[in-house]
């Protein structure tokens, strides 16, 4: 092979790695906005992708943190289920107020967390055995708690954690003005944050890759912010599960990314052993994924709940295959110690899409089961068969 072919080979090498999953995703974006119609890029369908996928963003960012560790949770869907009928039965059936309900459900989400983290950093039992009998114990418990029935419906102030939107202080017609102000400070943020790293990479003298390859993928980029913003401006605006999404993933990618407890995750992942050598309290790091894990799962509960209008015995059936998926498919390595949180948003929009795409197909639930297994089991292997080449 040539000098040259090889320099090509290397250009493109680098552009699967560092922006494959964006190509991926607006790849698929495109090819079910034309089988659709248009249909996927309308403001109302732009708007129910965001809400009826929002639960399982909220638990693709602790599950990363557990994949983080070579680790899964299996109990996450039956903790939300577990969760969501305890709210429905202290605001519907006792007439609790919203506010104090969802404390204690959070409370209950981390009282959880140390029953699996206890049983797993400190008995030592593996943790897919652990959440696969939190699967069943907490599962149990909604069953018997909803005796089988439907609670609802929640207090209107509850719903709107799921349903409403924020208001347009600048009153626009036909436009939300809000939103599309919002979609130009995120460009701005983000142009910032790209640049500034980029920047960094230059100072150090490390591989920053092509400046060409790096300023198309910032256009477009903004432009994919830009758009969502204007579409969502259309129908109401921002929905109020957004805003705790965004501050979710601002958190948790600050947390994982600049702070020492994000390192120690990071390098428990990597090797526990030489991880503890080092002087990391493994044992609380392990313990403290659990916790955490829970508590957002009990959040993702509400979430659903709220956006559901009741409490059902069944809620959550299927959330932690999801919560994987999405790990998995943005990037994260089934071995621990490599993923990222926006990488797990990017997979949890890969299947929310793909989901909604394949329903106004007309795909049937045996079909985008199917196709969301292979295109997992993909996933995997890509980044098995990646790093065996390395």
């Amino acid at each position: 092979m040539s000098a040259k072919n090889k320099a090509a080979v290397r250009f493109f090498s680098q552009i699967g790695q560092d922006y494959g999953l964006i190509i991926v995703l607006f790849s698929i974006v495109i090819f079910f906005q034309i089988v659709t119609g248009g249909v996927v890029f309308r403001p109302l369908n732009v708007t129910n992708i965001i809400l009826q996928n929002s639960y399982i963003m909220v638990l693709a960012v602790g599950m990363l943190l557990c994949i983080l560790t070579g680790n899964i949770d299996l109990s996450v869907g039956s903790v939300a289920g577990f969760v969501s009928a305890i709210s429905g039965i202290l605001m519907i059936n006792n007439g609790w107020a919203p506010v104090p309900t969802v404390i204690v459900c959070l409370a209950i989400g981390a009282v959880v967390g140390v029953w699996n983290g206890f049983w797993i950093a400190y008995v030592k039992i593996p943790p897919f055995i652990v959440t696969l009998a939190g699967q069943l114990i907490f599962r149990g418990l909604t069953l018997g708690i909803l005796q089988g029935r439907l609670i609802g419906p929640y207090p209107t102030n509850f719903q709107m954690i799921s349903t409403g939107f924020l208001p347009d202080p600048f009153g626009g017609q036909g436009v939300h003005v809000l939103t599309l102000l919002v979609g130009v400070l995120g460009m701005g943020f983000y142009t910032f944050v790209e640049v500034s790293k980029y920047k960094k990479q230059k100072s150090y003298g490390a591989n920053s890759g092509s400046l060409i390859v790096f300023v198309v993928v910032l256009i477009l980029t903004n432009a994919a912010i830009g758009a969502i913003a204007f579409l969502l401006a259309r129908y109401q605006g921002i929905p109020n599960v957004l805003v705790l999404l965004a501050v979710l993933i601002f958190s948790y990618t600050f947390m994982t990314s600049r702070t020492t407890v994000g390192r120690r995750i990071y390098a428990f992942g990597g090797n526990a052993l030489a991880a503890r050598l080092s002087g990391v309290k493994t044992q609380r790091v392990f313990f403290g994924v659990y916790v955490n894990m829970s508590v957002l799962a009990a959040m993702a509960g509400l979430v659903f709940a709220a956006r559901l209008n009741a409490a059902m015995p069944r809620t959550g059936t299927g959330f932690e295959l999801d919560a994987i998926a999405s790990c998995y498919i943005g990037g994260a390595s089934a071995k621990g110690g490599i993923g990222t949180i926006p990488g797990a948003i990017v997979g949890a929009l890969i299947m929310g899409i793909m989901n909604n795409g394949m329903s106004i197909m007309g795909l049937g639930v045996d079909w985008q089961q199917a196709i969301k297994g292979l295109v997992l089991i993909l996933a995997v292997a890509i980044d098995i068969i990646s790093r065996r080449n390395k």
